[in-house]
């Protein structure tokens, strides 16, 4: 059963967690959007900057595996503040890595705490928040993506382009050290999960949770959506330069534009998707993001304000897939498995990001002038992805539904 929280301790905590996901989030983003300027300073091509992107997501996966078999035994305050301590020293390690093999180590030690940072997050929503308005909850955290987006990505691209790519990297470790501090005083401690009988082994609640065939469903079908995303996500910005011709210091703009939309379409898909149905409105909202992810990998140059709107399009429904999604994807798990399920979660949707990325940077070329090839087809295997998992949500059942208003 969730905690009972006030209505302010329930707003301050939605909101600490929301800052803690700004640092996760920002860190996780801020490396696609630099993708030209680290080609450039490290002298790589697309294959490379997407081993350096996937490098977080793959660690991250190896992380939650093995936090998978202590996740569940442990406070949830504690366990997620010292992962966002580690973090810290890791985004901070980033930005004094000398060369390309020390930045790839560093962000992979980033990604591996920061994949047990974010199931950390989901897993205190699904144990804080009733189901009624669990939807409404996860919209007020992925406000960090919007304000990342609005504020954290334009400002760390100015340092980056006033002074060098360094620069964002330290900025995102001195925020998350001042976010652990406030973590500290508002975050509630939760050990509702710990009032149950001793497990056999280490791996029993991994098994457990694999044994579920809804689990497995639920995990599947968040593979597919994250997946569909991220073939496409981190090579915007590198078409944007290379093939739009959008210039380098013009990419905040698009940042800020999209990111000041989803802070305002986030709560409202996760406000709808509690009233009407979180299966209905993830639906709609999945089939709507077919639209920007043909378009924005398939227009040729275009005006600086026609790519704003595709990429604010895209944007918007993309990641607002997400907010109904993680809902039903933390509903579907047995409520005294949550933790382990949810770092599972973390774990696949890393891996999948990983594969994704990978695949991509792989059809992805860059010709003799240096525009990138085979940005279209990497459209289309987004776009099956996005299909199949459509289908499949049907066939997740979801746990602690029951309707509890206040």
């Amino acid at each position: 059963m969730p905690s009972s929280l006030s209505p302010r301790a329930e707003r301050f905590f939605l909101l600490t967690l929301a800052g803690i996901q700004f640092s996760h989030i920002l860190d996780f983003m801020i490396i696609m959007p630099l993708g030209p300027i680290l080609m450039r300073a490290f002298g790589i091509g697309t294959h490379e900057f997407g081993l350096l992107v996937a490098s977080y997501s793959f660690s991250a996966a190896l992380s939650g595996l093995f936090a998978a078999t202590f996740v569940d035994l442990f406070e949830r305050k504690r366990l997620l503040l010292i992962s966002f301590s580690l973090f810290a020293v890791a985004t901070l390690a980033c930005g004094l890595a000398p060369n390309y093999l020390t930045l790839m180590l560093a962000r992979g030690l980033a990604g591996a705490f920061g994949g047990v940072m974010g199931a950390m997050v989901q897993t205190m929503i699904g144990d804080a928040i009733p189901y009624a308005r669990r939807a409404k909850a996860t919209g007020v955290v992925s406000t960090a993506f919007s304000i990342s987006t609005v504020a954290g990505v334009p400002l760390s691209l100015w340092l980056a382009n006033l002074l060098n790519w360094r620069a964002p990297f330290i900025l995102i470790g001195i925020l998350s050290l001042l976010f652990i501090l406030v973590g500290l005083r508002i975050l509630p401690e939760l050990r509702s999960h710990l009032n149950k009988e001793q497990r056999s082994h280490l791996l029993s609640a991994t098994f457990e949770v694999l044994g579920d065939t809804n689990h497995l469903r639920a995990l599947l079908y968040s593979a597919l959506i994250i997946f569909s995303g991220f073939t496409v996500i981190p090579y915007i910005t590198v078409y944007a330069v290379n093939n739009i011709e959008i210039s380098q210091h013009d990419i905040p703009i698009v940042y800020l534009v999209g990111g000041a939309a989803t802070l305002f379409s986030a709560p409202f898909i996760g406000h709808t998707a509690d009233k009407y149905g979180k299966v209905e409105i993830y639906r709609l909202v999945a089939i709507a993001a077919m639209i920007p992810l043909l378009v924005v990998t398939h227009v040729s140059t275009v005006p600086l304000w026609l790519w704003v709107v595709c990429t604010t399009s895209f944007f918007v429904l993309v990641s607002g897939r997400m907010i109904p999604a993680m809902a039903i994807i933390a509903s579907a798990a047995q409520p005294n498995l949550r933790g382990t399920f949810m770092t599972l979660n973390g774990t696949v949707q890393s891996l999948a990001m990983g594969l994704a990325t990978s695949l991509a940077g792989f059809i992805i070329t860059l010709d003799d002038t240096g525009r990138m090839v085979g940005y279209s087809k990497v459209g289309y295997v987004a776009i099956a992805a996005n299909l199949l998992a459509i289908g499949i949500v049907s066939r997740i059942v979801m746990h602690d539904r029951a309707p509890q208003a206040r």
